[in-house]
């Protein structure tokens, strides 16, 4: 899945994040929709949604930016998160701190995240407050001060952040060095959070730079869902962020991903451990590299040979072999640059890394000599299905899983039609997926053991 690093309420958004990879633009077509979203775009090229849910007066008000680390000059890794923690400070009519301050005293909760591929800020409240948040989120898309006086202080914050998420957690240590690896020139190998000496190098002028050039109306999308329309929204879009310059930010450009020509192992031993873990991650097709027809089988896949208790690996090695405690595979569909497809197991006590290893590796040649069972596929095609069928009831959802697909560059049909996709993945196509995919010998293979143990319980 694409590196997210939230920051200021990190629990609440891994729920949030766990409904955008479930769901993974779930929706149903517009003639019988889930989202059902309507849309407009302000003068100045903002793209405006709305998904009306009138169950409870509150609104869910979100504001994506099409920038993420991905966008980050060479050399300076982290500046996008950082200036997501500097949106918090002072704008020239709010003091620091004053904007969460008014979210609270009405009633609301807000909150921000940076991936690789978007930035986004949000708040829900109640609609009848909408219009508070609105007129404060509009004010910080321009007119927030930087200057080292409220710099120096953040980057502090972030260092520290980063000492207790990733240097702190050997789990978190190993990802990011798997990262880096699988990646060989393309900017996903960098972490969101930023390389630990680039933050402390970041200066005054890149932050101004970066924020004068990515913030801006014409790119950034307003996703608001709840217990409104869009003929209600519109003037409020208007007055606020309507009034707003556009600016001419230039295109996304980015470091292309030359194909792997050989196997890499990283292992990482921490005194730490107390759960030996094994994976093994594969370069992946996206929408976003225009192979949809594979993205969409590999989504399915993922979840017939790895999603869940009732998955094939699962089965196989932690019910039938009794090799595991835990075993499934990962894949996210929707990246802007390439994606990764990832299997993992943790080994039963007294079970080797090397003889779990052996086992998965049995088990995928099999996937890829005898292809996956239709009752798998069509078990994994009715799952996400059902996952779609939920998205309605939710307030996150929607916003979440359209500003995510838009800020990448993908349409509202895409999301929309995202279940006449997954309904028309054959066994056929699933079986060429796992062919294109895990027949490479070039993929990253990840341990992770109590230091001193050598893998074995």
């Amino acid at each position: 899945m694409p590196h997210i690093d939230a920051c200021r309420r990190p629990g609440r958004f891994l729920a949030v994040l766990i409904l955008v990879v479930t769901l993974s633009a779930a929706s149903s077509p517009c003639r019988a929709g889930i989202f059902n979203p309507e849309t407009f775009t302000l003068s100045n090229g903002m793209q405006v949604v709305v998904i009306s849910n009138h169950r409870v007066p509150v609104v869910n008000h979100m504001v994506w930016y099409r920038v993420g680390a991905i966008d980050e000059p060479p050399g300076k890794s982290g500046i996008a998160h950082f200036l997501e923690h500097l949106m918090f400070k002072g704008t020239k009519t709010l003091k620091p701190g004053e904007f969460s301050t008014a979210v609270a005293r009405n009633g609301g909760r807000e909150n921000a995240f940076t991936g690789h591929d978007y930035t986004g800020y949000y708040q829900t409240i109640a609609v009848d407050r909408l219009e508070t948040v609105m007129r404060m989120e509009a004010d910080r898309m321009t007119n927030l001060v930087l200057n080292a006086k409220v710099i120096e202080p953040e980057r502090n914050v972030i260092l520290e952040e980063r000492r207790q998420r990733t240097d702190n957690n050997p789990s978190a240590i190993l990802r990011e060095q798997v990262g880096a690896t699988l990646f060989m020139n393309h900017p996903y190998r960098r972490p969101v959070i930023g390389w630990e000496h680039e933050i402390r190098a970041l200066s005054v002028e890149d932050i101004i730079a970066f924020y004068r050039r990515w913030y801006a109306p014409n790119n950034a999308i307003l996703v608001v869902a709840g217990d409104i329309t869009a003929e209600q929204l519109k003037p409020l879009a208007e007055k606020y962020y309507g009034i707003i310059p556009a600016v001419d930010n230039g295109p996304r450009l980015h470091e292309s991903e030359p194909p792997p020509k050989a196997s890499r192992r990283v292992s990482l031993a921490d005194e730490r451990v107390r759960q030996p873990s094994w994976s093994r991650v594969y370069l992946a097709p996206s929408h976003g590299t225009g192979q949809g027809a594979s993205a969409d089988a590999l989504e399915v896949l993922a979840e017939a040979i790895g999603g869940g208790a009732t998955s094939r690996l699962y089965k196989a090695l932690v019910i039938d072999r009794k090799l595991a405690v835990s075993a499934g595979a990962s894949y996210s569909p929707d990246t802007l640059g390439p994606s990764r497809f990832g299997l993992h197991a943790s080994p039963r006590p007294g079970v080797s890394l090397e003889t779990l290893e052996q086992a998965m590796e049995e088990e995928v040649a099999n996937i890829l000599t005898e292809g996956v069972g239709a009752p798998d596929v069509e078990r994994a095609r009715t799952i996400l299905l059902a996952n779609a069928v939920y998205a309605r009831d939710s307030l996150t959802a929607g916003p979440q899983t359209l500003g995510a697909a838009l800020a990448r560059g993908y349409s509202v049909d895409h999301v929309e039609t995202w279940p006449d996709r997954i309904r028309a993945v054959t066994k056929d196509r699933v079986d060429a997926a796992a062919r294109q995919v895990l027949s490479s010998d070039a993929a990253v293979t990840a341990t992770l053991l109590p230091k001193g143990k050598g893998g074995k319980g």
